[in-house]
């Protein structure tokens, strides 16, 4: 819907040209492997017009990208939707080298000798000196990326409370922010076409399980947060110090209801109902509001830890489908690049780079991910058939899980129907007590 590349003030005009800008951030590496440029994706939102949403892209990148320096070439999709929730976003690539002020391309990284005690540099064992590789810029940090995105929420909810919009968006992850709740998965475009025409995907029937769960999740916590705020209600409404019996209020409720019994039945039924929530109680060990409270804690620590549980789950599962991904795309290319190293001659190496083009980026990228998803493991070996089993086992644990969730889902609806009998035996002892303090209200 919108491109367009945006400048700093002492980047040459010429660079406003998107062929001309990336053939020459290409001239000028020279590994074959080297990284051109910084890659980010950015939503939009549907409350603001298609104008709108560019304008709000493109302040932001001039405040906080191209004042640093940074060249940005930024495109803004408008995906047809075809009935389903439109996706606005815009993309931007940005060079990683800086550019000087004379207009010639900067280095990415400089050399930071390690000094001894007196400032001299240290020679290694073969006698160089000892340095290491330092970014010259804070584009590539995580504390400028973790900025960023805090300012982009900054930028959008502005402009959403300048449209009285009650939402707004937040850069925090849920962990951060203290939610209760599974995140899901990205589905990506080919994903999210099959599912359109009906056809049921892995990442698809994932997410499904995953919305369920957060469903089940935020229903039950709502619920122990409520039944919590009870209990501390009903005790401080308590003039005994003791905390009352539950068996003894699920008797007075029986009364009660039987009181407006219109039949032996009827009163047959109240009966078996409240014997079975006494046996509950008595199988549970619940005697007092204390036991209840007891209880309510250990169901939310329960739910809490089958949340971190599903989440890691679900983390380590994602990093099995990238790694298992990047493992097999590698292994396919990897003739087709080898065979680079048996041609000798330029202009033939040249050719069979262009010919074999895909393959080669394919391959690269698939290395990319392998280095950064083993990097912290000192045994690089692609173990591809233990990645895939311990995918299916994640797998059936994450579904174990989710009956696990739908139990004590359960559980809690007998938990509260007991609840609700016990405060409407409350309410009317305290009816009783009232009226029994001042005659003139019965």
């Amino acid at each position: 819907m919108h491109k367009e590349i945006l400048l700093p003030s002492h980047v040459p005009r010429q660079y406003a040209d998107r062929e001309t800008l990336w053939n020459a951030v290409e001239k000028t590496e020279e590994h074959p492997k080297a990284q051109l440029a910084y890659s980010y994706d950015i939503a939009l939102q549907n409350e603001l017009t298609l104008e709108e949403n560019i304008g709000l892209a493109k302040r932001f990148l001039l405040e906080q990208f191209v004042s640093r320096g940074i060249i940005c070439d930024f495109a803004v999709h408008m995906p047809d939707p075809k009935g389903g929730i439109p996706n606005p976003h815009f993309h931007v690539l940005c060079p990683i080298r800086p550019m000087n002020p004379d207009g010639t391309w900067g280095n990415k990284q400089k050399r930071d000798y390690v000094l001894d005690k007196n400032g001299q540099r240290i020679r290694d064992e073969n006698g160089n000196y000892v340095w290491k590789s330092v970014p010259t810029t804070d584009w590539g940090h995580k504390e400028t990326l973790l900025h960023w995105r805090e300012e982009w929420a900054r930028y959008v909810n502005i402009e959403l409370e300048k449209k009285n919009a009650p939402m707004k968006v937040d850069h925090r992850s849920y962990k951060e922010q203290g939610v209760h709740q599974l995140p899901t998965i990205h589905e990506g475009p080919t994903v999210r076409a099959m599912e359109k025409k009906g056809i049921r995907t892995e990442k698809g029937n994932l997410n499904r399980m995953i919305q369920s769960a957060n469903a089940i999740l935020k229903k039950l916590i709502t619920r122990f947060q409520e039944l919590t705020a009870w209990i501390k209600a009903v005790k401080a409404a308590q003039n005994e110090p003791k905390s009352p019996n539950l068996t003894l209020l699920l008797l007075d409720y029986l009364r009660k209801r039987n009181a407006g019994a219109y039949s032996d039945k009827a009163k047959a039924n109240n009966l078996k109902k409240i014997s079975q929530d006494i046996v509950y109680l008595e199988e549970h060990d619940l005697y007092t509001l204390d036991d209840l409270q007891t209880i309510t804690d250990q169901f939310r620590e329960k739910l809490n830890g089958l949340n971190r549980k599903m989440k890691a789950n679900e983390k380590r599962q994602k990093e099995l489908k990238e790694l298992i991904a990047a493992a097999e795309n590698y292994q396919r290319t990897k003739a087709v690049v080898d065979q680079l190293k048996e041609i000798h001659f330029n202009k033939r190496r040249e050719q069979y780079r262009k010919d074999h083009e895909m393959d080669f980026n394919i391959h690269f990228a698939a290395k990319r991910t392998l280095d950064r998803l083993l990097k912290d493991n000192s045994d690089k070996t692609m173990h591809v058939r233990s990645w895939k089993e311990e995918a299916e086992r994640l797998s059936a644990e994450y579904a174990a899980d989710y009956e696990e969730l739908k139990k004590q889902r359960e559980k809690s609806k007998e938990l509260f129907r007991i609840q609700a009998q016990i405060d409407s035996a409350l309410r009317d002892q305290q009816t009783q007590q009232q009226n029994k303090n001042d005659p003139t209200r019965s």
